[in-house]
């Protein structure tokens, strides 16, 4: 299966004020475009040709580093751009959700805190993410493209911290960015989609 760059589910201008049409641009034309034809080229007569997105991010960690940091980067971004949408975020999580964020996690305001934190104290780049793991609701980040597939858990919510995401908008203020990721972007419906296939 190759990798193709799925064209943004809303307009460049839809995320404004909180992300702008020049990131979106260069973050999916051309940082996601980059991901997709590099790693075309670096799965071609490998063992993974022909295998899911899935199973060559889980297949090529530690084994094939230029593989898999374009695997996940593109797995990343295919749903970091689902995750976000005109008018989301904040705290109305579809029930189901929030009664595993309750349970598991403490609440939406101490997921909210947590969930900026784990963004905010990656260093250098990478990512923090809401992921399930061994039937439980957790939060964790990860540097470059790595993510929770490859560390057993279903990644269902993650917030990309490279700074090609947010230096246009935000400059050198992480925690704006995250903030206003969580408060306005957040598509809670493709969380509890993922949510629902991972439980």
């Amino acid at each position: 299966m190759a990798f193709e760059l799925p064209p943004l589910p809303y307009a460049y201008d839809s995320l404004q004020p909180y992300m702008s049409a020049e990131t979106l641009e260069y973050h999916h034309d051309k940082h996601h475009q980059a991901y997709v034809t590099n790693g075309n080229n670096l799965l071609k007569g490998t063992e993974w040709e022909g295998k899911s997105l899935e199973e060559i991010v889980k297949g090529s960690y530690g084994k094939n580093a230029g593989l898999f940091n374009n695997a996940g980067q593109h797995y990343n971004h295919i749903h970091f751009w689902k995750w976000m949408k005109k008018g989301g975020g904040g705290n109305k999580l579809p029930g189901k959700l929030q009664a595993a964020v309750d349970s598991d996690l403490g609440g939406y305001d101490k997921f909210r805190a947590d969930f900026i934190a784990a963004g905010t104290t990656q260093f250098g780049s990478g990512w923090a993410w809401l992921a399930v793991k061994d039937g439980k609701l957790t939060i964790t980040k990860t540097p470059n493209g790595e993510n929770p597939l490859v560390h057993g858990g279903s990644p269902i919510l993650g917030v990309d911290v490279w700074e090609h995401s947010y230096y246009i908008d935000y400059r050198n203020a992480r925690p704006k960015y995250l903030e206003a990721f969580v408060d306005s972007l957040i598509d809670w419906d493709y969380v509890l989609e993922m949510y629902e296939k991972a439980a």
